[in-house]
């Protein structure tokens, strides 16, 4: 036996529960909980993830002093063949070069946001 010290799993209470004990939640309920309401930590000023669009791969960059972060936005706007997200503690932006009108509607993504 290792020396990690053991605790007791109470999944069963849980799966055992009567369903009355949970409230339901509706899916505007979950939206604004999961998405509309990002926390950064104290020490984190901003967040930017870069997509390449024609590979999709991301890279992102944590920054805690705004000034960097600024600089890095710069750097990006004159980048060719990216697309970012600026997540701050206030707001989260969406910087492209593709025009939204131009999105081909056949995929499978779905806009939550403009519905």
């Amino acid at each position: 036996m290792s020396g990690k010290k053991y605790f007791p799993n109470n999944w069963q209470k849980w799966k055992d529960a009567p369903e009355d004990l949970f409230m339901p939640h509706t899916f505007d309920e979950i939206m604004d909980f999961k998405i509309a309401a990002w926390e950064l930590p104290s020490n984190i000023a901003c967040v930017i993830r870069e997509s390449n669009i024609t590979t999709k791969k991301v890279k992102e960059y944590v920054y805690q002093r705004t000034y960097a972060a600024e600089r890095k936005v710069q750097q990006l706007l004159k980048k060719e063949g990216i697309e970012f997200t600026v997540c701050t503690s206030e707001q989260i932006n969406f910087v492209s070069p593709l025009d939204p009108n131009d999105v081909d509607n056949n995929d499978d993504s779905y806009d939550f946001f403009n519905e």
